[in-house]
């Protein structure tokens, strides 16, 4: 029987200065009842670096909300809850270690495909005002991931997360962290290079850590 959830939580924000140069950005989001999803992005929530985020390859992303335990643990100092970390979707039960790239799952009437991890940048660090949090959860492995559309519709706060498909041959999104943080495992960023669900910008990353083995 394939796993089912609820939407414990949405956030989106709008850009805003952050950090010492005031940079534009929108990790800083509000809680919202809904999140209306086109196959590029949503109404409610918006981008400041398209760039680096959004677009096709990353609509949304979601964090695991007990990973907020783990920072809490770490940095005492950081004033951690849900949607700190720039968040768009919290739901208790999937993580890092559960989810795997290419699941297709359906929150309500949207159909979201897992395509990428996060990659954990400084705004994380300014956001909190604690250098390196942006390098430690890299490499703890709990950044969360992004979607892309592959069903346009709105979810909803309390709707049902149900897993639709799984690849047969992908890792979860700890796993692939881990991959490119150590760098060890060639063979493994060698198969994950070939991984046609992944986003492109992550097979590129990993065919140059495979190619450094040869």
């Amino acid at each position: 029987m394939l796993p089912t959830f609820s939407v414990d939580a949405l956030f989106a924000g709008k850009p805003k200065p952050l950090g010492p140069r005031g940079a534009p950005s929108s990790i800083v989001k509000s809680p919202v009842n809904s999140l209306t999803v086109h196959i590029d992005r949503t109404d409610e929530d918006q981008q400041a670096n398209t760039r680096l985020h959004g677009g096709p390859e990353k609509v949304l992303h979601q964090f695991n909300p007990t990973n907020y335990l783990t920072l809490r643990k770490h940095f005492p100092e950081g004033d951690f809850s849900l949607g700190g970390i720039g968040e768009n979707i919290s739901v208790e039960g999937m993580d890092d270690a559960t989810v795997y790239i290419g699941d297709i799952w359906k929150f309500g009437d949207v159909e979201l495909q897992v395509s990428a991890p996060r990659a954990p940048c400084s705004k994380i660090s300014q956001r909190f005002n604690i250098p390196n949090l942006d390098r430690f959860v890299g490499e703890r492995g709990i950044t969360g991931w992004y979607y892309r559309v592959i069903k346009t519709g709105a979810i909803h706060v309390g709707g049902e997360v149900a897993l639709l498909h799984r690849e047969d041959d992908t890792v979860n999104i700890h796993t692939l962290m881990q991959c490119a943080h150590t760098k060890a495992d060639k063979a493994l960023a060698g198969k994950l290079a070939q991984l046609t669900v992944l986003d492109d910008e992550w097979r590129e990353k990993c065919a140059k850590i495979a190619l450094k083995a040869r």
